[in-house]
C-alpha cells in the first residue's frame, strides 16, 4: 500500500507503523525534534519493506534497540486524525510489539524518551492517545 493513499476525493491517509513497548504499565513514547506531542517509535515503510522490517528499522533509528524478529505480534491498527498535517488527513498506524536487545536511548531526530501512563495520554498525538486507551482497556497500560 502506498504511504499516502486514499480514493480520489477522499482525505489523505498516512500509512504508518509503530513499535509498542510497555514496561511496568507505562508506554514508551518519544518526542521528535520540533514536535509538540509525543509519539511511539515508528514511521513509514520504505518501498518493498515488510511491516516487521520497517518497525525494526525505525526502532533502531529512533531508540537504538534491535527488535527480535521471532517475537513480533500485531497489537492494534489505529485509524485516527493525523496530528500536524493538512486538515482532514488521517493516519492508519499498524502497531506491533516485539522484544528487544539493547538499551533504549533517544537517537537521530528523537530529542526525548518518555514513559507514559493512562493519565498522560493528552500529551500524545491523537493516534497514540487512542493506542493508550486501547492498552489501558486491556490492562496493559495503567
Amino acid at each position: 500500500m502506498p504511504q499516502n493513499s486514499a480514493p480520489v476525493g477522499s482525505p489523505p491517509v498516512i500509512d504508518a507503523l509503530a513499535w509498542v513497548h510497555v514496561h511496568e504499565g507505562r508506554l514508551l513514547c518519544v518526542r521528535s525534534e520540533g514536535k509538540d506531542l509525543l509519539y511511539v517509535p515508528g514511521g513509514k515503510r520504505d518501498p518493498g519493506e515488510s511491516d516487521e522490517a520497517a518497525v525494526a528499522r525505525e526502532a533502531l533509528e529512533e531508540v537504538s534497540v534491535v527488535l527480535r524478529p521471532s517475537t513480533f505480534r500485531q497489537v492494534a491498527v489505529i485509524d485516527e486524525v493525523a496530528h500536524a498535517q493538512a486538515p482532514g488527513t488521517r493516519v492508519r498506524m499498524a502497531c506491533y510489539a516485539a522484544e528487544h536487545d539493547g538499551e533504549i536511548a533517544a537517537d537521530n531526530e528523537i530529542t526525548a524518551v518518555e514513559w507514559i501512563g493512562f493519565a498522560d495520554r493528552d500529551r500524545c498525538a491523537p493516534a497514540v492517545r487512542r493506542l493508550v486507551e486501547i492498552l489501558h482497556a486491556e490492562g496493559t497500560v495503567r
